[in-house]
Parts: structure tokens; C-alpha cells; sequence
């Protein structure tokens, strides 16, 4: 199909032209006016109905202000005038200038692009924890179906696009969000007193959503690897696309199914992509849960600065700010003089030399300070100063201290550390899924890396739960822990003491060790 050509006159970019104009301001009102008036389904405005329609503040004195602008719209192509026959009573009627206007293709187009970057710039974004949980509904609607022998087409259509419609608008705000916060760092557009007002709840609502994200994350990749075991989310892809095609035509039917296929896989690879990962690519759960940490360590130092420039530590612009305020309140110039002597020090280079003996000698024989250089009496300086510039001997310097064996020291504790955790870590893989009693004995250290795991696990544990999936904050070790029927209890020991509770199967992963392929760190 040919694509309309446009109007006689007004081809390119013509309706943008009201922009780059004086006025462009009252333009926009004048052109708002119209699409109001459509969303009326009014289609034709005479100039005293766009008078009337402006807001108070931005109308002119005079109707005939409205009338030139209404010209000027027209013969940038924004809108079309069309002769007012309507109040003709008289011959000579047809004779006078009356116009009514109404809004072109061009014209509405422009501002509906105005409008989406309106929009797009005043956009902040929001993250989004409720589509979360839509996701996991949907993602469990989906196992339901693929468990099904003859799963019904349209019901696998509406989850699929409700699921996609969810995760778009979760990616998308959590983009428009991130950016947003970083402007907020950096202090653009916004001011102090605002931030300082501001910068505690959205500390407290990057916190939520990082608890958010590292609760249902976690379900969601399960969920999502649940419908990929033996590929059962495959056939659902194929009704949706299936379904979505059926109204191509006949000629068409075959591309557009192969097309509406490959849509549809697309945007669950993006799914999995956003919450699994994979060898040498985190998930983008996983990123930007470490971006809204970074953002809050970022918030915090920007907080602490804010808060030493407010204690009146050195901020030079602030003082000079202050200074330029002084001067231009200084009465005088005489004032003036004082002020800039008094803040730069700048004083006749005699005082320099100043001792006893020569405050002794002005007192008896006094001299002006702006007797000039070559009246005065010479003054006799030491020799050393004129040596080296300074009265003071110089020593020995300091000997630089060898810190060498301490820092020696410290990479070996360092070392001994890491080892240290590395073994616990080795300790505590299971290997597969054990009990909790057949863990046996633990050292301090392993214990205390193993209650970590436990506290993440039954963080995620709600009511009904009978399995859960962790991750340790530094993203090392992954455990899985399922609940057993019955009131068995698990008793583990350490050298001081016996840690006793409810018996579960627990599989511990070392994760920093290549223990697992998907849903390390998202799996939280």
C-alpha cells in the first residue's frame, strides 16, 4: 500500500517549524486547544472558541493575536482553514475573512510525538515489585497449561501476553528508574534541601525492592526452569504464535506464523535472560540488583558530602560567593580596599621582616606605608635568607618507615583467610541432596557460613513453601532446601555446642568452584 503523500506545501518537517519561533510557547497552547477539542470529537474551532479555550494566563489581550497565530499554524501545515459559511446572512458576509480550523494529519502527528517525548523526558520510572509477583502467577498459569494433555490455545495466548506485557513494563521502568537515580546522584535537577527530604524513602524503597527481587527472583528462575525441563514451554510459544496469525491472509499465513514464532521465543529468551544466568553472563536481575546496592552506596556518600559542605568545612565557592556578596554591599571604595586587603593579605611586602629591633626603629622614625620602594631606607636581611630563602636549618629528613614485613603480613592472613573459607566452603558442599543430621561435625567457621545459608533459605520460606532456593550475598554458595513429612529433628554439632531443629534435605553448591550453571545469584 502507497504510503499518502503529504500536503501541498507543507512536506518535511514543517509542522515542527512552530518550535523554533518566538512564541513557541503559545503556539503549544493554541495547538493543546485542538487536541482537547478532539477529545470532544469536536472537529472544527473558530478563533473565538480557541480564545476561550486557552488558559487565563496565557491569553493575549486580543482575539486578533489568536487569529495570526491560527494563520501562522496553517501555513506551517499544522492545521487547514476551511471558509465559516455558517454565520453568513448577507452578500457581503462572503467577502470578509472568517475561517474556521481544524487540525491536519501533519499537525496531530507532531504532536503526538510531542507528546511521547513530553513523556519520555519527564519520565522517572518506578521498580516495580508487584510485577513480580504477576510474573510468578503468570509463569505458574503456564506450568498448569504445559502439564495439561490438550492445553486450550487461547488460554496459553492471554498468560503468554500477560506475561510479556508484565516483564516489558518491568524492564522498561526499571531502565527509566535507573536512570533517574543516577541524575539524583548527581544532583541534577533537583535541589539540596529536596534531596536531603527525599533521600531516606528512596534508601528505604531500593531496599524493598532489592528484598523483593531477592525473594521472587529466585522463584521466578525456578519457575522458568521448570518450563524448559524437557521443553515444555515450546508447544505454548507454538499456540500463542498460532493463534496470533490465524486472521493473516491466506498468502501470508505461513510468514506469519514463522514471524509471530520467532517473536514469541524472542521475548522469552529475554525472560530467561532477565532473571538466569548463564556461563559468563549474569542474569539482568542479578545487575541490577548490584546497581540499586551501588546506588544506595552512592546515595549514602553523597549524603556525607552534603552534610560536610553543610558543617562549614573548606568550600571555597561558598566563600567566594560570600566575599563578591561583601563587596558589593561595601559602601565605598575606601571599604572595598579594606575588604580586599583584609581577604588577600595583600599588604606593603615590608611586614614580611618584621622583628624586634625594626618595630623598635618604626616606633622612633615611623614610615607611611605607601612610601614607594625606592624613598624608603633598605633593610637588612640574613644572608641565609637570601641563601635559601628560609631562617630555619635544614636537618637530617626523616627516615622512611619499611612497612614492607607488615604488609607481607597481611597478605599472608589474607591468604590465610581465604583458604580458610575455601575449605568451609569445600566442608559444607553436599555433593547432592543429603539430610541436615548427616552433615556431622562442623568447625566454628563452617558452622558459622552454614547458619548464613540457613537464614537466606528460610528468609524466602513462606507458608505452604516445601522447597526454596538461596543464594550467599557474595553469590559463592547456592543451597536448596526441601521440607521432610513427619517431626524428625537434625542435630549438628560444633565444639561449643549442638545446633538442633526441624530435619530437612538440604543441597549445598559451591558455586565459586563451578558447582553451578543457572540460577546462582538470581536464584535468591
Amino acid at each position: 500500500m502507497k504510503a499518502p503523500s503529504p500536503e501541498p506545501g507543507h512536506g518535511g518537517y514543517s509542522p515542527f517549524a512552530h518550535l523554533t519561533v518566538p512564541g513557541a510557547a503559545f503556539y503549544r497552547q493554541v495547538m493543546a486547544a485542538f487536541l482537547a477539542a478532539k477529545e470532544r470529537f469536536a472537529v472544527h474551532l473558530r478563533p473565538e472558541d480557541v480564545y476561550g479555550a486557552l488558559p487565563p494566563g496565557q491569553r493575549p489581550a486580543e482575539l486578533e493575536a489568536v487569529t495570526r497565530a491560527l494563520d501562522s499554524l496553517v501555513g506551517w501545515g499544522n492545521l487547514r482553514a476551511d471558509p465559516d459559511t455558517a454565520r453568513v446572512t448577507a452578500v457581503e458576509d462572503f467577502y470578509r475573512k472568517r475561517f474556521i480550523y481544524q487540525l491536519t494529519q501533519a499537525g496531530e502527528a507532531a504532536e503526538e510525538a510531542l507528546a511521547a517525548y513530553d513523556h519520555a523526558l519527564g519520565r522517572r520510572g518506578a521498580l516495580q515489585a508487584v510485577a513480580l509477583h504477576d510474573i510468578v502467577t503468570q509463569l505458574r498459569a503456564l506450568l498448569v497449561l504445559a502439564a495439561e494433555d490438550d492445553p486450550d490455545p487461547a488460554k496459553a495466548h492471554l498468560a503468554l501476553d500477560a506475561l510479556a506485557s508484565r516483564f516489558a513494563a518491568l524492564a522498561e521502568n526499571a531502565r527509566a528508574f535507573m536512570g533517574s537515580l543516577q541524575r539524583t546522584i548527581d544532583m541534577q535537577d533537583i535541589e539540596v534541601e529536596a534531596f536531603l527530604a527525599y533521600k531516606d524513602r528512596l534508601i528505604q524503597y531500593l531496599e524493598r525492592f532489592i528484598q523483593d527481587l531477592i525473594t521472587l527472583g529466585g522463584r521466578i528462575a525456578q519457575l522458568i526452569a521448570e518450563l524448559e525441563d524437557g521443553d515444555r514451554i515450546a508447544p505454548l510459544l507454538r499456540m500463542a504464535a498460532a493463534r496470533e496469525s490465524a486472521d493473516a491472509a491466506p498468502d501470508e499465513a505461513e510468514d506469519a506464523a514463522a514471524t509471530a514464532l520467532q517473536r514469541w521465543s524472542g521475548r522469552w529468551s529475554g525472560l530467561a535472560a532477565w532473571f538466569v544466568s548463564e556461563d559468563g553472563r549474569p542474569a539482568q536481575a542479578r545487575l541490577l540488583r548490584g546497581r540499586a546496592l551501588g546506588g544506595i552506596r552512592q546515595l549514602l556518600a553523597v549524603v556525607r558530602s552534603l552534610n560536610e559542605r553543610r558543617a562549614r568545612r573548606s568550600d571555597r565557592s561558598a566563600d567566594f560567593r560570600a566575599l563578591a556578596r561583601w563587596f558589593a554591599e561595601a559602601p565605598d571604595d575606601d571599604a572595598r580596599h579594606l575588604l580586599w586587603r583584609a581577604a588577600f593579605g595583600l599588604y606593603p611586602a615590608r611586614h614580611l621582616t618584621i622583628d624586634a629591633d625594626t618595630l623598635a626603629e618604626r616606633a622612633a622614625r615611623p614610615v607611611a606605608a605607601a612610601t614607594p620602594w625606592d624613598e624608603a631606607e633598605p633593610l637588612r636581611i640574613s644572608p641565609q635568607l637570601r641563601r635559601t630563602g628560609s631562617y630555619e636549618r635544614r636537618g637530617r629528613p626523616r627516615r622512611v618507615e619499611d612497612r614492607s614485613q607488615a604488609k607481607r603480613r597481611l597478605a599472608e592472613i589474607a591468604v590465610k583467610q581465604a583458604e580458610e573459607i575455601a575449605a568451609a566452603r569445600t566442608r559444607l558442599a553436599t555433593g547432592g541432596e543429603r539430610r541436615l543430621s548427616e552433615l556431622g561435625e562442623l568447625d566454628p567457621l563452617a558452622f558459622g557460613l552454614f547458619l548464613h545459608l540457613l537464614g537466606d533459605a528460610l528468609a524466602t520460606w513462606r507458608p505452604g513453601t516445601t522447597r526454596t532456593v538461596a543464594t550467599s550475598n557474595d553469590g559463592s554458595m547456592e543451597i536448596r532446601l526441601t521440607a521432610l513429612a513427619g517431626d524428625a529433628t537434625a542435630e549438628i554439632r560444633t565444639p561449643v555446642g549442638t545446633f538442633r531443629g526441624p530435619d530437612h534435605r538440604v543441597e549445598i553448591i559451591d558455586l565459586a568452584h563451578g558447582g553451578g550453571v543457572r540460577g546462582g545469584e538470581d536464584a535468591r
